[in-house]
């Protein structure tokens, strides 16, 4: 298996349970920052060791060295899953049946690195897992299997891919298991109805108020873990304070009541600010360099007025 990421772990964690023989763990090395005791190692290494399972972790999965190293097991099938890593043709071949890869959307929808943010951030209801033949194009292999999720109206991209990392380890046991008795289907994937998933960005955290309030609020749940979603206190007076916005909710949808970004309800456990459409109603927020806030606790030390100011 080749993964490297937390919605791999469950993967490898079912097939080390199952009757096949898992020979080995690829993965991404470990770098100067977190090769010290003192931080935690990777899931997948955990599992690996748990399991006295060789760990190789080659900067270039793809050099002459790393194939060789590859060969040496004789496997029959290459797993990946959220490896960091692109194969060549000539990786793919060390293997008999070549790779297959579980990707977290319902391609073709959502090629890339970040498909469970994006799915969020636009306001999907549903999306999934699917199970793909690896070729020299990133996610564009045909598909072998596909199972669908709803998206759940509150929940965030960290919690969403707990769910999908779980129930995508039985398709990959499936799909392997077709694979094995000859009967996979292969589907390949209209080009058509592709859409692009690129890897996250520190500046998509930023809030524009243009935007309606149940677009922001779709960008915090999408981006809860990295980048956060964040604005500006533009304070009267002082330097503008940065707030990164834990958890808002939706009010008065559909309706505009003044210029966008500007502070409608301040007081108590209120904190609303005017959006394209709507208002969004801040439940928790983190000023620059401080702790997780309710909303009321941090207005009693943040004192913001009504016709201030975000953005």
């Amino acid at each position: 298996m080749m993964g490297s990421g937390p919605y791999a772990a469950p993967t490898l964690r079912s097939l080390l349970s199952s009757r096949h023989e898992v020979a080995a763990l690829i993965t991404q090395p470990l770098r100067e920052s977190n090769a010290r005791r003192s931080l935690p190692l990777s899931p997948m290494r955990i599992v690996a060791m748990e399991h006295g399972l060789p760990i190789l972790d080659p900067e270039n999965v793809n050099t002459p060295e790393a194939r060789a190293a590859l060969s040496q097991f004789g496997a029959d099938l290459l797993v990946v899953c959220d490896y960091g890593q692109i194969l060549k043709p000539e990786t793919l071949e060390v293997a008999r049946l070549g790779g297959i890869n579980l990707h977290a959307s319902l391609l073709p929808k959502y090629r890339g690195a970040a498909p469970i943010n994006w799915a969020i951030y636009h306001g999907d209801t549903m999306t999934g897992n699917t199970v793909l033949h690896i070729t020299p194009s990133v996610d564009a292999g045909p598909c072998i299997a596909q199972q669908k999720v709803e998206i759940r109206p509150d929940e965030n991209a960290v919690e969403l891919e707990i769910r999908l990392a779980a129930i995508g380890a039985d398709l990959v046991l499936s799909a392997i298991t077709d694979l094995e008795a000859g009967r996979g289907t292969t589907l390949p994937q209209d080009q058509s109805l592709m859409t692009r998933a690129r890897r996250l960005r520190k500046t998509d955290g930023a809030i524009d108020w243009t935007r309606t309030a149940e677009q922001i609020r779709n960008q915090i749940r999408a981006f809860a873990a990295w980048p956060k979603t964040y604005t500006e206190w533009l304070r009267p007076q002082g330097e503008p304070l940065r707030l990164i916005v834990d958890a808002a909710h939706v009010e008065g949808a559909g309706t505009t009541v003044t210029d966008p970004g500007t502070v409608v309800q301040s007081a108590g456990n209120r904190l609303a600010i005017a959006t394209g459409s709507g208002l969004l109603a801040i439940d928790r927020l983190q000023p620059s360099g401080k702790r997780v806030l309710e909303t009321e606790e941090f207005l009693r030390g943040y004192p913001v007025r009504v016709g201030e100011r975000f953005g």
